[in-house]
């Protein structure tokens, strides 16, 4: 019996060995992307194993994306070679568009992991069940034919959108719609959008209904103008009108310049811009304000202080902002904004966020105060000498390292 047992414990330390020998073959990736379909990458990518953090891979797979002209996004993927693959590092790039489908988008991005990870598998030797397909050579009439593009990069977009809910004592809905204009180049980016929103809210009580609407009308224009790969300039105007903020008309044209310390085609992992923007704004007003105008044309002036670190260690966001009319430069306001992603060592991450405002330029308050219904129901701005938000959070895992298993079952 003693004999049967200590056989039957060295064929399972043995069986054990072997199946950690084969997690040991695999390539072990982390994926760093918080915009892909990771359950979809896992269950259609093999010859691999995926790590819970980024130490304890053999590459560390690190994502940036950004929107490009066409509406679609721009992805570069940072192939990071650890441990035995330090000498490893490369980037592959791609773009989308608004045609594609997001089942459309996880398969192109899964191709591109797998052209990135050839070389990986090549250096460690683990080439087995790897297919390598590519197209055939391409006739020359098929190499002289130059690609157009009838829209000359313009971009149109459409969307309707609503939002119900509701119970026996109160309703809500919410309509939406817009219209799109836009087209990007290196030395141009223009952008017209046009829409209009209304929200309604009805609340029964002692047989009565108490119904408040809320509805707004927009036109915004952008263009800029590339100078070189430091300095941009532009004109930003606006017009429309809301009833939340007391406008029953507006409109406002700013010229606008900006200064990037770092070149633009390194915004992706790094920018500091400052800019400027000062121009003329008109105000239609709904009722009369806290400073008895039922309309009135103003100057102001804006600056702003921006700034971006995106890393494999982590992301850092951060701003600060002030707004002043300069017919009255009592009339201000500071903001201040920091977001930070550090991971600190393996397994642990902390973040952190915050906004803090300090308004005294709410010109547009309308005068007279707000009744008890208009205030519970949101109808009309409130004057606020500051506003803010705040969150922190920290993430420390441990365990296993492989996190390839998908298990989609309860949903959970």
């Amino acid at each position: 019996m003693l004999k049967s047992s200590i056989t039957c414990i060295f064929i399972c330390i043995a069986a054990f060995s072997f199946s950690q020998e084969d997690i040991k073959e695999s390539l072990k990736i982390y994926l760093d992307c918080n915009r892909c379909d990771d359950t979809y990458i896992k269950q259609n990518l093999g010859n691999v194993q995926f790590v819970r953090d980024q130490n304890l891979g053999d590459v560390h797979l690190f994502f940036i994306i950004q929107r490009n002209g066409s509406g679609g996004d721009y992805y570069e993927i940072d192939f990071i070679g650890k441990n035995d693959f330090e000498a490893i590092d490369y980037k592959l790039s791609f773009s989308t568009d608004t045609n594609m489908t997001s089942d459309d988008v996880r398969k192109r991005t899964l191709e591109y992991i797998k052209i990135g990870l050839v070389r990986f598998w090549i250096e460690k030797n683990t080439l087995n069940d790897i297919k390598v397909e590519v197209p055939g050579p391409i006739s020359e009439e098929e190499e002289k034919k130059e690609v157009e593009d009838p829209w000359d990069y313009w971009v149109f977009g459409l969307s309707v959108s609503g939002y119900f809910n509701g119970q026996e004592t109160s309703d809500y809905s919410s309509l939406n719609s817009n219209v799109s204009v836009k087209r990007v180049t290196e030395k141009n980016k223009f952008s017209l959008r046009v829409g209009l929103g209304e929200t309604k809210q009805t609340f029964t009580y002692e047989d009565e209904d108490i119904v408040s609407i809320n509805s707004n009308k927009f036109l915004n224009i952008y263009d800029v103008i590339s100078i070189n790969n430091h300095w941009s300039y532009g004109v930003f105007g606006s017009l429309g009108k809301s009833t939340f903020g007391n406008y029953d008309s507006y409109w406002s044209l700013k010229p606008a310049i900006e200064y990037n310390f770092f070149k633009y085609d390194e915004s992706a992992k790094k920018q500091v811009t400052l800019s400027y923007r000062n121009g003329v704004r008109y105000n239609d007003y709904i009722g009369l304000t806290v400073f008895a105008k039922n309309h009135e044309l103003l100057w102001e002036h804006s600056l702003l202080l921006g700034g971006s670190v995106r890393q494999s260690w982590g992301n850092i966001n951060g701003e600060v902002s002030f707004e002043q009319f300069l017919h009255d430069t009592t009339l201000n306001a500071f903001g201040f904004y920091l977001g930070l992603n550090i991971r600190v060592f393996k397994g642990f991450s902390f973040n952190v966020g915050g906004n803090y405002r300090i308004t005294r330029n709410q010109i547009n308050i309308e005068a007279g105060g707000v009744t008890i219904q208009e205030l519970l129901l949101q109808q009309q701005q409130l004057q606020s000498g500051y506003n803010y938000w705040f969150n922190v959070g920290l993430n420390y895992s441990f365990g296993s390292i492989y996190n390839t298993i998908v298990n989609p079952r309860f949903n959970f």
